[in-house]
Order: structure tokens, then sequence, then C-alpha cells
């Protein structure tokens, strides 16, 4: 189920908060890792490292780094700070955190008797890479100058919100207020149990006026009905309506890609929204151009009988795309490679600006 391998810090490549990207050389040769610092330590060019492999045996896009477990030599010192809360439970790198729910939470409190997210917009989208472009559609849709958006990690995907790049950069840049790690998901300004205590602690300690709720890097597919990660999505629609939020069901869209399943409207919405969504929600429906757009209006359709569709215009969001602060990329296609994904993405975010008036 893994495979162990010793190996040797021979350079840092880069990082960025939570994460150091690593060049080790195993027996194989020279191959890139991942280790976490606040899990394992800072790792320094000299220190023997014991790292799974697994993930760069497979080839896996997304994944494909060899992850530093441990540095035996030069182990971190004994946490001290407060959290009772335990993600990736009964894993060997099981991880304490305080829960913004828990009772020795500053936010016990608040979050105790909380339940309703004011009406606040919450934007669900499948796929980890719909969190830029739906910010950009957003941002350029010019909400209120002191909009607060936060992002929810659900944990489909990456476990720690560390892996992600892109939600280190756009917090760099102000685009999120923070980000609420959920469920097994953890390093997150924020801890919670639950996607409804996530989306509560979103509202009530981070103050935000807006969520965005998707799972991490690293979407899980078999290739059937109900076998992907994704379906989650349907589960926050359902949250989101439970707590008197305002639901927005972003659409995977795609015309790269080459499966019959995921060309058009993905079987991922039509599943997640059409069968798991109980709550309804509103459906930004991208005005695409040509035969496509017609195909992805009419796919659109079949999510009508509890959905609301909403038609959104998309003129000018391809410039607010190429100006995204951070690199946009899905299933291993750029902005131009897959142009409808992201504008479907972006017009999420359009359709939630204008809930903000």
């Amino acid at each position: 189920m893994i495979r162990w391998r010793k190996g040797e810090v021979v350079r840092i490549r880069r990082e960025w908060p939570g994460a150091v990207e690593l060049d080790v050389a195993v027996p194989e040769g020279e191959c890139r890792a991942l280790a976490y610092p606040p899990l394992v330590g800072r790792p320094e060019p000299g220190d023997e490292v014991l790292l799974n492999t697994t993930a760069l045996a497979m080839g896996l896009g997304t994944g494909g780094y060899a992850m530093v477990v441990a540095v035996p030599n030069r182990l971190p010192q004994d946490p001290d700070g407060p959290g009772h809360l335990v993600k990736a439970r009964y894993t060997p790198l099981q991880a304490t955190v305080l829960g913004a729910d828990e009772q020795d939470s500053p936010h016990h409190e608040a979050l105790r008797e909380a339940d309703s997210l004011d009406g606040m917009p919450v934007i669900v989208a499948d796929l980890h890479s719909a969190l830029p472009p739906i910010l950009c559609g957003l941002y350029a849709s010019q909400p209120r100058p002191d909009v607060r958006v936060a992002y929810v990690m659900l944990d489909g995907g990456a476990l720690p919100a560390w892996f992600s790049m892109a939600a280190a950069r756009l917090r760099e840049t102000g685009w999120l207020k923070g980000v609420v790690t959920v469920g097994q998901s953890f390093g997150g300004d924020v801890e919670a149990v639950t996607v409804h205590t996530g989306l509560l602690a979103a509202r009530h300690v981070l103050e935000a006026d807006l969520a965005i709720v998707t799972q991490g890097p690293g979407n899980l597919g078999t290739g059937t009905r109900w076998g992907f990660s994704g379906v989650s999505a349907g589960e926050a629609v359902n949250a989101a309506g439970v707590l008197l939020g305002r639901p927005v069901a972003a659409l995977r869209v795609s015309e790269g890609d080459g499966r019959e399943r995921h060309y058009g409207v993905s079987h991922h919405s039509l599943t997640a929204y059409g069968r798991v969504a109980l709550s309804p929600a509103d459906v930004p429906v991208p005005e695409l151009p040509g035969e496509f757009g017609e195909r992805v209006r009419d796919q659109a359709e079949l999510l009508a009988v509890r959905h609301r569709l909403v038609p959104v215009p998309v003129e000018g969001l391809h410039e607010a795309l190429r100006a995204c602060p951070v690199r946009l990329s899905t299933m291993g296609r750029g902005l131009e490679e897959d142009l409808a994904y992201f504008l479907a993405s972006a017009a999420a975010g359009r359709l939630a600006a204008s809930l903000l008036e």
C-alpha cells in the first residue's frame, strides 16, 4: 500500500506557507519531495528523510510528490498549544488542531447555538481548480470593495490545506479572507468538525460575506456514476440550504476533456446537484457561443426540476481570467486549452457578486 524510501535532502526548491518543496536523493536517483513543516519540521540540505513515494510512483498529476513522513535525526518539538480535534484520525500522521467549534476555542460560544448563515451566498464547486476562476469572476464583477470571502475546504482531495499554492497566494493577495478546513482536512486559518460548522465559522468567525466550498486539490474519480469525491458538492449545497444560506451551484463544464461523461456539463455536476442536492440552489449557466453553448444549456435543463437556472453572460470574463494572480489549470489543461471550464466557474463568481448588492 505504501512505497517507503530513505533519502537525503539535496536542495530546497521553493516554499510557501505550510509547505517546502525539496530535491531528495534516493537509491533510484533524485526525486521531488514535499514536506509540511507544521507536521514534520523543516528539512534542510543534508538531512536524512523518510519518504512515502507511492503517489510519485503512480505518476499522479496533482499529488506526484514523494511525501516527507519524518526527519528522523531532527524531530520537531512537541506541540504546546491548545486543541483537541484530531484530524487524519488513526493514521500515522494524525494531528491535533484547535477547532473553532470545540469547547476550548474562543469562538465556541459564538458557534454553540449558531444556526444561520443569514442569507450568505455559498458557491459550491466540484474541483479545487474552480476556486481561482470563481474569484476572478467575482472581483471582475465589481462587488462592494470591502467584500470578505472565505474558502471552506472539504476533505475529498488533499487533506492539508498547505498543499494548495493557489489558496496560499489568494490569501496573500487579499482575495481570500481565510481558509476553513473541515472534516479530516486541516491546516486552514480556522478548523472545524463538519461542513456545517465550517460554514458557520466562515460567517461568524471570519465574518465572511461569501463562502466558496470545494474539495482540496486532487479529485478522486472511478468512471462510475457515484464513485467520485465530488459527490460532496451536493452535500455542501444541502448544508448551505439547511443553514439558511444562498447556495450557488457552479457547473463543471469542459470543452477540452475528451471523455464523453465530462464533455459539456460533467456528469459530476449532474449527479451531485441533480441527485444529491435536495436544497434548491441558483445554478449559473454560462452563455457560451455556438453548438457547445447549446449543449451546455440543454444539459443544465436537467437540473431545473429542483434548482433555479440563471443565464450568466461571460463577456469580459476571459480578460479577467488572464489577469488571475495564480496559474489557472484543471486536469492538466490551462486557460486556453479549456476556456469553457474557467468561464463557467467565473460565471458562478459573477452571479454571486450580484447577490451581494
